[in-house]
């Protein structure tokens, strides 16, 4: 599903730290865990319309499912695709438990500043979303719920949350084909639910290529009734570009 076998760019985002960009439709954004048991929140946005943004409930409902993996897609509030995960290495993904703020991660892993640490001072999930949606001009407002790539929650008989440690692997990847211009916002923050008893810093590697098109039986396209009206939706919303 690459069109590309070599990447058109390839970088590396330290543990505890943000960044984001532009991904350009027909584009492929390749995740990789380098040395194992990383977590990469995640968030996105139209760029033409960041009110435009991605929707869990969405994504997750209309996909029948509580976790991610390869032949889902991630829709938007729009109901359009904004990216269809074409390669997973672990099979789940979780996009239900949020992310890590000041004050959890101060009582978790106690507090480490700049001053004190500089650039592996201790920062949080939150803090480092809204440091990157400032660049966009938006902020607290437009932030929704988000996903962690390589992490991994499980429910118990009364619903209850537990995060499954030692769950990724270094070099474990996943593969996002975007199907749309998409702002998209990282950070390497901790899970919230991580109980590690030392502040976990696991960097991200990532890579871009460009994508094959996309036929109609592709397996992201065709997976339900309503990912293949999310890419008609797609369609008709690039029908003029």
């Amino acid at each position: 599903m690459l069109a590309t076998a070599a990447p058109l760019y390839d970088d590396l985002i330290p543990g505890g730290s943000h960044w984001s960009f532009v991904m350009r439709r027909g584009h492929v954004l390749r995740l990789i865990d380098e040395t194992g048991g990383a977590n990469v929140g995640m968030l996105m946005y139209n760029p033409e319309n960041p009110l435009e943004r991605y929707n869990m409930p969405d994504t997750l409902k209309n996909q029948h499912t509580f976790l991610l993996t390869r032949g889902h897609v991630l829709l938007s509030d729009m109901g359009r695709v904004f990216a269809s995960i074409i390669r997973d290495d672990l099979g789940w993904h979780d996009t239900v438990s949020g992310t890590c703020n000041a004050h959890l991660v101060e009582k978790r892993w106690g507090k480490k500043t700049y001053q004190q640490a500089h650039n592996h001072y201790h920062r949080n999930g939150l803090t480092s979303f809204l440091n990157e949606l400032a660049k966009y001009g938006l902020g607290k407002k437009d932030l929704t719920a988000n996903l962690n790539w390589f992490s991994k929650v499980q429910v118990d008989g009364e619903g209850n949350l537990s995060y499954v440690s030692d769950r990724s692997h270094a070099g474990a990847t996943v593969d996002l084909r975007f199907e749309m211009d998409t702002i998209v916002v990282l950070h390497t923050c901790p899970h919230p639910l991580n109980p590690a008893p030392k502040y976990p810093s696991h960097p991200l590697r990532y890579q871009l290529f460009r994508a094959a098109p996309v036929t109609d039986a592709d397996p992201c396209k065709t997976s339900s009734p309503e990912a293949t009206r999310a890419f008609a939706n797609n369609a008709l919303y690039h029908l003029f570009q």
